[in-house]
């Protein structure tokens, strides 16, 4: 008896110690922060520690239980690094839904391969990734590794919540540098810092606790306002054996103009070509079309990041000599040419697809390309360098209407790029149909495309016939369509504005009720779709660009049918656009005309239930038919 209770108290005791054992057990979760949830960051430590203004290590760890194949994409891990940085260290393990271990990999089962894009040419970015391959459901994997920084110009952000139905059970990161030191950080609203001081070095704490998980809403513009965040960034530095301070935007821009401080020397040949081209040119901006479209047929754009490389710009006359450049490069060399002729320009820091530089908080990371800026009293010009297609002035949807920092003499300035309106972000289509009673039709569609929208279908004129058809069969609504012709055309090149004609056949256009035959008047640019509603939206909304579409279509009567009945106009005004949509007999046609306005604000959650409404409302108008009935 004695033996039976010992040995059950053995039994107890270990399995007691199993589970104590077992903290990635997937019971052990909070039901708050399971619900919605496709995977739990189950732990993630991140800590920093500054040795001096050149170097600094990394520790880093987390553990992830990954619920469902939903979550498959974060059950990998990655870091990059250069030769300005190591990463070693490196362990990982997978435990099954109880927490227990079911696999521990070794160093050889991590992949080292290059970073080394299609486009780029010289890159020093190399990655360590493992992937965890598991069928079961759930798994939790558990990796960590450290780095070493040999130079460094800001420190990695801090983003617990780093993709939607994830939750967080607990983050933290830290940094560490000498009391001597400084940096600067921004964080998200309500984040404490925790600041303390000890043997001369300064500790940067910042953690959370359960933060549920985030569902993906439509039209978002992402989850940093929601979701706790940390950027943060040296104040002085050293990278690459040069030394800079990003104290302001103007000792950042200063350093940025150090490095390519004579690098925009040219060949003598160049000189004679670029004077020869301008000499008949009255105007500076003459000038400069002229000398962007010899940069563009002469140059191409290829990556070129290597240490410092990646912010000093390869020297003009490299450039002129092996014809090609990465879009520092490219900008130093148009640069250079504009120098030949008299014409003062500044290389242009910008984050492309990336939010506008933060006036308040200078820093590295914020941009991701450069561009050239030739200022003027009234008609400053921007040049895409990297770009052989686009018109001397024009900036992409990536690139306007952003605050970027100018490259000068005198340091970093800030100032904005161009904003382009819905007006100028066009589309105008006129279109005949000319149909049969039996349904069938011949179309002609004519488009003129502007700025965003010009850019949008730019790749169209690019592509050859066959893939041309391809595209538009799958763009296009037209029922049982034929693609007959297409013809895509940019009759000015100094002008965002692209021309298309297509010639086309369809049929079952008309659909048959009794001795009726009902047209749906929107051939073309219907709203398909109604965004989903969504019960206390949590993150702000905007489209991508602000546009306005102008549709008119003119129908053919068939003979043998007049036009028994068309809609009423249809009249939408609303803060996020407006519509309208009327449809006119005029003789045998019927002439249906509908202009569409989106506008590009940037609206709060709670303007969503109203957007919906306004969405509905056109996705229902542009569903409006007429009915036609035999002629007596």
């Amino acid at each position: 008896m004695k033996l039976a209770i010992y040995l059950s108290a053995v039994f107890m005791t270990a399995t007691l110690c199993v589970r104590a054992q077992n903290p990635y057990d997937v019971a052990k979760i909070s039901p708050a922060m399971l619900v919605g949830s496709t995977a739990v960051v189950r732990s993630e430590e991140c800590a920093i520690t500054v040795k001096n203004v050149g170097s600094a290590t990394m520790s880093y760890k987390t553990a992830i239980t990954i619920l469902t194949k939903n979550a498959e994409s974060l059950a990998s891990m990655s870091e990059y690094y250069d030769r300005l940085s190591s990463v070693y260290n490196l362990k990982a393990t997978m435990y099954d839904a109880k927490g227990v271990k079911i696999k521990t990999y070794k160093s050889g089962d991590f992949i080292d391969r290059s970073l080394t894009s299609e486009g780029t040419m010289f890159d020093d970015n190399r990655i360590k990734e493992l992937s965890f391959l598991n069928g079961v459901y759930p798994f939790t994997i558990e990796y960590s590794y450290d780095k070493d920084f040999n130079g460094f110009l800001s420190f990695p952000s801090w983003n617990p919540v780093t993709a939607y139905d994830t939750a967080v059970e607990q983050s933290s990161y830290t940094i560490q540098v000498p009391e001597s030191s400084t940096i600067k950080f921004l964080k998200s609203k309500d984040l404490k810092t925790d600041s303390t001081l000890s043997n001369h070095v300064r500790n940067y704490k910042w953690s959370v606790q359960q933060v549920a998980s985030i569902a993906s809403e439509p039209m978002s513009v992402g989850m940093k306002e929601i979701t706790p965040w940390v950027q943060a960034s040296p104040n002085a530095f050293q990278y690459d054996n040069v030394s800079g301070n990003v104290d302001s935007w103007k000792n950042l821009g200063s350093w940025i103009f150090d490095l390519s401080k004579g690098g925009q020397n040219l060949p003598e040949q160049t000189k004679a070509t670029v004077r020869s081209l301008t000499a008949s040119a009255k105007t500076d901006k003459e000038k400069i079309a002229i000398l962007y479209k010899f940069m563009q047929t002469n140059a191409r754009y290829v990556s070129v990041q290597l240490g410092i490389g990646g912010f000093k710009p390869i020297a003009a006359e490299k450039v002129a000599a092996v014809n090609y450049g990465d879009c520092k490069a490219l900008s130093n060399y148009m640069k250079a040419l504009l120098e030949t002729v008299g014409i003062q320009s500044h290389l242009v820091m910008i984050g492309a697809d990336m939010p506008s530089l933060n006036p308040d908080y200078s820093s590295f990371g914020q941009a991701n390309h450069m561009i050239l800026c030739v200022p003027a009293a009234k008609d400053t010009t921007w040049l895409e360098c990297t770009s052989q297609y686009l018109p001397a002035g024009f900036l992409g949807n990536s690139t306007s209407n952003k605050t970027v920092m100018l490259v000068t003499e005198a340091g970093g300035k800030l100032v904005n790029t161009p904003f382009y309106s819905p007006a100028d972000n066009y589309q105008q289509r006129n279109t005949t149909v000319a149909l049969t009673a039996e349904g069938n039709a011949d179309i002609l569609i004519k488009t003129s495309y502007g700025a965003c929208q010009y850019e949008d279908h730019l790749y169209m004129m690019l592509r050859d016939p066959t893939a041309q058809r391809k595209a538009l069969l799958n763009s296009l609504s037209i029922p049982n369509m034929e693609v007959v012709s297409a013809k895509y055309t940019q009759s000015d090149k100094d002008q965002p504005k692209l021309e298309e004609q297509i010639e086309a056949k369809g049929s079952q256009m008309l659909n048959q009720g009794g001795d009726k035959l009902f047209l749906t008047l929107n051939l073309l640019n219907r709203n398909e779709s109604v965004p989903r509603k969504v019960e206390d939206r949590k993150t702000s909304f905007a489209v991508a660009f602000g546009f306005q579409d102008t549709d008119e279509v003119t129908y053919s009567i068939p003979k043998g049918y007049k036009v028994e009945f068309v809609p009423e106009s249809v009249k939408i005004d609303s803060e996020f656009g407006t519509y309208t949509a009327t449809a006119v007999l005029k003789g045998d046609k019927l002439v249906y005309t509908r202009v569409q306005r989106l506008n590009s604000k940037r609206y709060p959650p709670e303007k969503y239930k109203d957007a919906v409404d306004f969405y509905k409302k056109m996705y229902l108008a542009d569903k409006l038919k007429a009915v036609l009935a035999k002629s007596e």
